[in-house]
């Protein structure tokens, strides 16, 4: 009963219901129209053919008198279903016909019967069973008066039939549209109970669940397939919160208790000139440590999307070229050089800002890790229209990033220099892979130098959408 209960507040079941309601009506409507319509059909047909028949009766007597008028009604009365005809005197008493008697008053006034009259037919057995029929009386100029009808059963029997077929016909779809009611609202229950199932679990904290997709592509499974876009999305928020709070108590550790021993060792140091070196330091790691956390709620900030109503048009070929004029003497100062080939005129919807901070990181890696490969070789950064995307490219011919760690280093706080051993946070390209989730881009990076195995290389690309266009 609690099944059937929960059937009936179905949205789907109460849209069928709704359904079958109107269908019942927009039926009921069909039958009454369509009885209607038949019935005044067959009404017209039998006028027609009354006055067919009283035009040749009439025909008859002006070219044969009242001897060829009765050979012809004696004819007509002798043929398979034939009309109703009498012939009264100018009192109205009748004189001849192929019906016992008629209803008095019909043969009085001339023309069509106002209404249906009952009449008794010529019968072998048993008393005269009265008829219902419509008919049509016409005066002759010697006074007699002449009635041509037709029995109204056969249409009545006709209307009949067809109301009953109607009313089958409804009644056969009816049950029809009932099951199929009741079987379309026990289907969308049982998939709103898998659903149901499904977020029961998920409302535990068991966040790998998914709702449950068809193979149909209806509106249930487009929502399933919002619904577990959304699920992933959160799944992937937290796993990376709860990394996030991993890597910030193992990376920040260090530090903090670096600079707590700094304090303590400036506050027991007696020389001034050594204190000042020491808290000196000591500000030097708390710029550190702020930096960090900066990067951290820039990523943050970018990730919730706070950031998306600032984007504008902006020229991504001038930002390369004032990010790479910012770090060229950077790169000199580390022993290398700095190449750019950036196509002009060159522009995206964005924020300026994101994009250079992203530039920035990409550049700042490559000077860093580059200084340990090949330093010969410049560290190489392109802008070009590939297609429909803008691809920027920053390459480097360092130890390179092994194939099986590129998804890793994306990750916050993760840095293939397990030692810690060379300044940073491992933010970096965190920061650069959100940024082009918020722009609508992808980060991909690959081999810079393809089968090397001493210096590979890294090359960074940050590839932005078709909506890229020159300015």
């Amino acid at each position: 009963m609690s099944r059937l209960r929960l059937l009936f507040r179905s949205t789907s079941v109460r849209l069928s219901a709704l359904y079958i309601i109107l269908f019942s009506l927009c039926a009921a409507f069909l039958v009454v129209y369509v009885t209607a319509m038949s019935e005044r059909i067959l009404t017209q047909q039998v006028r027609e053919s009354i006055n067919q028949e009283a035009a040749d009766i009439r025909a008859a007597y002006d070219r044969g008198g009242i001897n060829l008028l009765l050979r012809t009604m004696e004819r007509r009365a002798r043929q398979p279903g034939a009309n109703l005809y009498v012939i009264a005197s100018p009192t109205g008493e009748m004189l001849a016909g192929n019906v016992a008697s008629v209803e008095p008053g019909v043969l009085d006034q001339e023309g069509w019967t106002r209404m249906p009259f009952r009449y008794e037919p010529f019968t072998e057995q048993g008393p005269p069973r009265p008829h219902v029929a419509t008919a049509n009386v016409f005066f002759l100029d010697n006074g007699l008066r002449v009635m041509v009808g037709r029995d109204l059963g056969e249409p009545g029997r006709f209307r009949g039939i067809v109301r009953r077929a109607l009313m089958v016909a409804l009644a056969i779809m009816g049950l029809g549209a009932l099951v199929i009611w009741f079987g379309i609202g026990r289907n969308a229950l049982r998939r709103i109970d898998r659903m149901s199932a499904a977020s029961t679990k998920i409302m535990a904290g068991d966040l790998s669940q998914r709702l449950p997709v068809g193979v149909s592509g209806d509106e249930f499974d487009r929502l399933s397939e919002s619904l577990n876009a959304m699920l992933e999305r959160i799944e992937k928020l937290n796993e990376g919160l709860r990394q996030v709070s991993d890597n910030i108590a193992h990376d920040l550790k260090t530090p903090l208790t670096r600079l707590r021993n700094k304090a303590a060792d400036a506050l027991d140091e007696d020389d001034g000139e050594v204190r000042r070196v020491a808290l000196e330091g000591i500000i030097s790691e708390s710029d550190q440590l702020i930096r960090t956390f900066n990067a951290l709620l820039m990523i943050s900030r970018v990730e919730a999307g706070s950031i998306a109503a600032e984007m504008t048009p902006v020229d991504i070929s001038a930002i390369c070229a004032d990010s790479a004029e910012l770090y060229e003497p950077v790169a000199e100062e580390a022993g290398l050089s700095l190449v750019t080939e950036i196509e002009p005129g060159l522009a995206v919807q964005g924020n300026r800002e994101l994009i250079g901070q992203a530039m920035f990181n990409l550049l700042d890696n490559a000077i860093k890790y580059a200084a340990e490969g090949e330093q010969d070789r410049p560290i190489l950064m392109r802008l070009k229209r590939q297609g429909e995307e803008l691809h920027l490219s920053v390459c480097d011919h360092g130890p390179g990033v092994p194939e099986d760690k590129r998804s890793e280093v994306v990750k916050r706080f993760v840095r293939l220099d397990e030692s810690r051993s060379k300044p940073g946070t491992g933010l970096g390209l965190s920061l650069v892979e959100a940024v082009m989730e918020l722009h609508g881009g992808r980060l991909e990076l690959s081999q810079t130098n393809a089968g090397a195995d001493v210096h590979p290389g890294l090359t960074a690309t940050m590839v932005f959408p078709a909506s890229a266009r020159s300015m």
